[in-house]
């Protein structure tokens, strides 16, 4: 008598069940009371065909093989299964396939007696090994090679036809007994199925394959090209890489901070919007679309909440502002791997022929995250430094790996990630980087590593720049935050890269003189910290600048308009744009406006002027706003569940095994206050465990597996043989109690 699936786990022991769990965490939930349980759910159909999308080439051949002996129905010997693989697969990784096997509880018991889960034959193809089905007649007797040897050459071209597979075919002589086909029939080398379709049966189809009963099995995965290259320089470029996509994003919020784009009736985000944003960050469509989505999974941007809602930064943009690279890094990599969407489907068109936008719910996809893992994981076999040459080498590689994650997206899905992982960093020169290795291994909550392994990959901040006579400054690596921020002020970012060139212009210069620096200020800093002689061209574009600015004051009147030059301030008010501004004359030196001061700087500016604002002590007045911001949508949290930490799957473990030992010993319970008593002295003598059935004081009964440490005044004390907490029970209470065999 072969043994069952429930007895084999009973037999197993604590580790091999918490592998169990780990593999096929869907058995765990809702915990199962006992083992016969577990057994059940390890046999039903769904949850047998994810734990076989894990499955690698040579593991599913071995299924298909013990699917055609029928190991379901009947044992099966090891040894058998060896011959129908044939020699393509050694016996270390038949060896190997059934422990995957059997660590997954699809098969059970010693080599002599495999056993399989019946659920199993949904899984495999509908024809194993392109073998049919078991026949009986000649084809099972030992006349089979005697009618084999006497096949005729036209007979054997049909039999040679359906060995190839699939073993089924139409003829419309099949019903003709002087045809090959009818003569096949009427020897039993051939089955019918109807008037037309033939099946050649599985004893044929293996005697006449030879040695390799089930075809050729590539036994040993496909070895992708690869390049090696040395780690520095991986790094080196991933470094920037990631800095470049940094500006990228910070770009971006920057120009739905001052124009958000609205949200489509549809949701997502309108094709001529993504255009725009492309632009700004001076990449194209695809690049555009992946950092938008991933500013989405950040939490960095998301919808208003006004009647029509706008795509705009949130809060959250503030503080990932304020941190530095490694630490905004972190924010967009963890969200990019943890992102259940697929920015690669945007501007292809859907079942309905309509076209996916980004940000749309088109593109959500809940194993983006599983595959995504999946490539970054077949680079991280690769030593350091080591590249793959084509992504079509890597997709054969995990086609091998697992052939039933397939689908018509799977090859798309290695260029996708390998693309958009190139964008920010985590791989450079199609080889992962330091950073995306520790990225893939960090844990949710774990981003001190991850900082540190991006900033060994950065050059040292500097505070030195390179002026150049053609006013641009080149900052010969990341700066100091101090620095980087007064740049920016002062200049516009020209290109980035390892080397980011500004360029000074008289807006930027502007810029830094309404935010409050002054023209000497703005010297000093610069002198302060250029490697080069300021150039003498910049020095005239900055007192040239500030000597226009700020020879108009406004304030609030709503607003005033004010100048030591009452000619300039005439000229002011007979401009024809200023007549939108309402300007009316209070002095000759003042002028007032009932449209707000930002309103009035900007409309001087559309018409020549170069104003500023200043505060209520005439200090100079800083209009510029952060753009708008919105609340974040969603709490941050990982797209893939945790796996089951090894203390949860000890605690499984141990109420299976409770509450098996419950059912074994419910039906032999003793009854009556003398047993109860001494049942419980006995398993305090022993240090074994009670199951002990009761009523509670609200009359509902109840069950519990103790471990008796204290009998007296009516109460028995013990810790609970699942949670470990201590419980108390009168002992009077106690309707049945039994032993626990442990």
């Amino acid at each position: 008598m072969p043994t069952s699936l429930v007895d084999w786990l009973r037999a197993q022991d604590d580790e091999t069940l918490a592998a169990l769990l780990r593999l096929r965490p869907d058995l765990g939930v809702p915990p199962p009371g006992d083992f016969t349980v577990l057994a059940t759910r390890a046999a039903i159909r769904a949850s047998v065909h994810r734990a076989c999308d894990d499955l690698d080439t040579v593991t599913l051949a071995v299924l298909e093989a013990l699917v055609l002996v029928d190991a379901d129905s009947e044992p099966a010997e090891r040894g058998e299964i060896a011959r129908l693989l044939g020699p393509d697969v050694p016996a270390e990784a038949l060896g190997a396939s059934l422990a995957a096997l059997r660590a997954r509880a699809l098969v059970w018991g010693a080599d002599d007696e495999l056993c399989l889960v019946p659920a199993t034959r949904d899984v495999v193809p509908q024809y194993p090994g392109n073998l049919g089905r078991r026949a009986s007649g000649p084809a099972a007797s030992s006349e089979l090679p005697a009618l084999l040897a006497a096949v005729a050459p036209e007979e054997q071209r049909v039999l040679d036809a359906l060995i190839a597979g699939p073993p089924i075919g139409r003829s419309r002589s099949a019903s003709d007994p002087s045809s090959p086909v009818g003569r096949l029939l009427t020897r039993g080398l051939l089955i019918r199925l109807d008037p037309e379709t033939v099946e050649l049966p599985l004893q044929v189809g293996v005697a006449l394959r030879g040695e390799r009963p089930m075809g050729h099995i590539d036994a040993t995965p496909p070895d992708p090209e690869t390049l090696a290259r040395e780690p520095s320089v991986v790094d080196g470029t991933a470094a920037g890489a990631a800095l470049e996509m940094l500006r990228k994003v910070e770009r971006l919020i920057d120009l739905w901070g001052r124009v958000p784009p609205p949200v489509l009736r549809s949701g997502g985000l309108g094709v001529r919007e993504l255009r725009r944003a492309a632009r700004e960050m001076e990449v194209d469509e695809a690049v555009a679309a992946l950092l938008i989505e991933v500013a989405l999974a950040a939490d960095l941007v998301g919808e208003s909440d006004s009647p029509n809602p706008e795509w705009m930064p949130t809060t959250n943009v503030d503080v990932w502002a304020a941190g530095g690279p490694e630490h905004r890094w972190v924010t967009l990599a963890r969200a990019w791997l943890e992102m259940p969407r697929l920015p690669g489907l945007v501007g292809r068109r859907d079942d309905q022929d309509r076209p996916i936008n980004a940000l749309s719910e088109t593109l959500r996809r809940p194993l983006a995250v599983r595959d995504r893992r999946r490539v970054l994981g077949a680079l991280a076999d690769l030593p350091a430094g080591t590249s793959v040459r084509s992504p079509s080498g890597l997709a054969d590689l995990l086609a091998w790996r697992a052939p039933r994650r397939g689908g018509r997206l799977r090859d798309e899905m290695v260029s996708w990630t390998l693309a958009e992982a190139t964008v920010l960093g985590v791989v450079a020169l199609d080889a992962l980087t330091g950073p995306g290795r520790v990225l893939l291994d960090a844990q949710p909550d774990d981003s001190a590593a991850l900082v540190a392994a991006l900033r060994a990959t950065l050059p040292r901040p500097v505070d030195r720049i390179l002026l150049q006579a053609d006013l641009t400054a080149v900052a010969p690596g990341p700066l100091v935050p101090e620095l980087a921020r007064e740049l920016a002020l002062l200049a516009d970012v020209e290109s980035g890269g390892g080397a980011t060139v500004y360029r000074f212009t008289d807006a930027s210069i502007r810029r830094a003189l309404d935010a409050g620096r002054s023209a000497s200020d703005v010297k000093t800093l610069l002198e302060a910290h250029s490697s080069t002689p300021v150039p003498q061209g910049l020095t005239y574009l900055v007192e040239d600048v500030a000597r226009r600015h700020g020879r108009l004051r406004g304030g609030v009147a709503s607003a005033f308009l004010r100048s030591d030059d009452e000619v300039l301030l005439s000229e002011v008010i007979a401009h024809p744009q200023s007549a939108a501004l309402e300007l009316r004359r209070i002095a000759p030196t003042v002028a007032i406006s009932p449209v707000p001061l930002s309103e009035l700087m900007d409309g001087l500016r559309a018409a020549g002027f170069s104003p500023a604002a200043e505060d209520a002590s005439g200090g100079v007045l800083d209009l510029g706003g952060k753009g708008a911001r919105t609340d974040p949508r969603r709490p941050r949290r990982a797209a893939v569940a945790p796996e089951p930490a090894g203390s949860q799957l000890d605690r499984l473990v141990a109420r299976m095994r409770s509450g098996d030992a419950l059912a074994g010993v419910r039906r032999g319970a003793a009854n009556g206050s003398t047993a109860t008593l001494a049942t419980l002295q006995q398993a305090a003598r022993t240090r074994g465990q009670v199951w002990i059935g009761y009523v509670d004081g609200h009359g509902v009964a109840g069950e519990r597996v103790l471990a008796p440490t204290q009998i007296g005044a009516g109460v028995v004390e013990g810790t609970d043989a699942v949670s470990g907490e201590i419980h108390r029970l009168p002992l009077h209470r106690i309707t049945s109690i039994a032993l626990v065999d442990t």
